[in-house]
């Protein structure tokens, strides 16, 4: 495969005027690159010498740029003189999206496989995570969740029924289900922690046997104050990371 049309991609971004030194601009040109979907999940990008005589760059800059890029975890460098995408996926936990709109943001086509859908009565720990009485029915919707048909996290929803009369008509998105039927959240709680996988988790998610899983619970609020959705999603520890920014 050519390099020539990440090459013309990374000139362009690079012609943009920036004050910004040229190691941080080849940085954030290669990020766009990435996120863009010019370079794939584990794609390979073109080598330091080919960066420098093609963007008329030295090869200390080039170097520079992709140094820091390893150091954020966005590339990997392998044996043979190799620099690849990671393969690894980041989550602000500063914003309340959606599994989809996550994946999209990062040039990646999300997707899913369905487990079940039921509905059913709460179960104690249902009731108090959602705020209703025994005498509500619940949907349960779980679904592996995948991005470029790569298995990334199990998800279990459990919705108050009255919010989704026709379970059976969830696309790949539960959000945009949720926003045609005016129950769209817009504020969560989230609770995270590690658990070592099971047996079928791990099978799933074609996981590692050693694999820990990263487990996110969230409650999600309409703007009245229901609850909506109480969630518990767990991700491939080995290529799933949280980010949380924290200013002071």
């Amino acid at each position: 495969m050519t390099d020539r049309p990440i090459l013309d991609f990374l000139a362009n971004e690079l012609a943009a005027a920036s004050r910004e030194p040229l190691y941080r601009q080849l940085e954030n040109s290669l990020k766009q690159a990435i996120t863009s979907a010019q370079i794939k999940r584990g794609g390979v990008i073109p080598s330091e010498r080919v960066l420098s005589q093609e963007l008329g760059l030295s090869r200390v800059t080039v170097r520079k740029a992709i140094d820091g890029l390893v150091s954020d975890g966005v590339l990997d460098r392998r044996h043979g003189a190799k620099t690849i995408v990671s393969s690894r996926l980041e989550k602000s936990l500063a914003t309340m999206t959606s599994f989809s709109e996550d994946m999209r943001s990062r040039g990646l086509e999300p997707g899913c496989t369905w487990i079940s859908r039921e509905i059913s009565r709460p179960s104690p720990a249902e009731m108090m995570a959602l705020g209703i009485s025994g005498s509500e029915k619940v949907v349960r919707l779980r679904r592996l969740r995948t991005a470029d048909g790569q298995p990334i996290a199990i998800e279990m929803a459990t919705l108050p029924a009255r919010f989704v009369p026709e379970p059976q008509a969830i696309g790949d998105s539960l959000y945009e289900y949720l926003e045609a039927a005016g129950a769209l959240p817009v504020r969560a709680l989230q609770r995270m922690q590690a658990k070592p996988g099971t047996d079928e988790e791990r099978r799933l998610l074609a996981a590692p046997d050693d694999a820990s899983l990263l487990i996110m619970e969230r409650r999600c609020f309409l703007a009245d104050g229901q609850i909506v959705e109480f969630t518990q999603t767990k991700y491939r520890g080995d290529v799933y990371d949280f980010v949380i920014e924290l200013m002071r």
